[in-house]
């Protein structure tokens, strides 16, 4: 139980990551805060990790939005009184291209919330993290893609945001490390879950082929002999998370199958 009696704000939950994130929070003995800008798919994920509402708690919250985020952190710590850790998931991901068809004004819109609704995320969260017993952590939700763009699609203001955050997680966890605050980044690669999924359905629907031959060639990059899931990440989360990484801080973790090794 890395996470008994912890209590963990996880941002961007939806059907993917952000889900999966809460509902290894509460199997794993915690108490899951989460946030989102729709309050149905929030309404269905808690009900989905706890039945009973005991460990779980939820509100609408638009991360670029400052005073939502404080509503976000202040319902922890009314709620099951104080945050131990936040998990950022919440990302705009579905913007696609490079420089040469770029939208600068979508881009500032990518970056308002990929990297700075992080920011305005965990600053919320600051007060709570600071009187965590034992310390607090923020773990920030990257991509493979920020340092090893692919070959298949472009997101190149995805990426841009993701590594503009791990920058930002640096100064973090030098400027919080002596509250005792620990800042980390997962970094999945091909993670399978329901972006992957639709991506493989869309592009053998394209190629007129079985969705296994666009999976096999995935998998076919991988050291190991399958994608990495969502659960995995939020394994990897859920330690980072955890009293048992209080010794690691400004850290980038890939999750990745060993796709890229570095």
């Amino acid at each position: 139980m890395l996470l008994q009696g912890k209590t963990v704000i996880v941002s961007g939950v939806g059907a993917g990551l952000g889900h999966q994130v809460a509902a290894t929070v509460v199997r794993d003995g915690g108490n899951a805060v989460l946030g989102a800008r729709t309050e149905a798919n929030l309404a269905k994920s808690a009900a989905e990790i706890d039945p009973d509402g005991a460990h779980t708690a939820y509100l609408p919250t638009d991360i670029t939005d400052e005073s939502q985020c404080e509503a976000l952190a202040a319902l922890a710590v009314s709620r099951f009184g104080g945050i131990d850790a936040v998990v950022h998931v919440a990302a705009w991901d579905s913007y696609f291209g490079g420089l040469a068809d770029a939208d600068f004004s979508t881009w500032a819109q990518v970056l308002d919330v990929n990297l700075l609704g992080t920011l305005r995320m965990t600053r919320a969260c600051l007060p709570g993290l600071r009187a965590a017993a034992g310390g607090g952590s923020v773990v920030i939700i990257g991509t493979q893609s920020a340092v090893a763009a692919p070959s298949e699609v472009q997101q190149a203001a995805y990426a841009a945001s993701k590594g503009a955050l791990t920058s930002a997680m640096y100064s973090m966890a030098r400027e919080l490390g002596p509250a005792r605050i620990r800042v980390n980044t997962v970094l999945p690669g091909w993670m399978w879950g329901p972006p992957v999924q639709a991506f493989v359905t869309f592009a053998a629907a394209g190629e007129g082929v079985p969705e296994s031959v666009v999976r096999g060639r995935l998998e076919s990059r991988m050291a190991l002999p399958e994608l990495a899931t969502d659960g995995d990440v939020a394994d990897a989360v859920a330690f980072l998370a955890s009293g048992r990484a209080r010794g690691i801080t400004g850290q980038s973790l890939l999750v990745n199958a060993g796709e890229l090794m570095r």
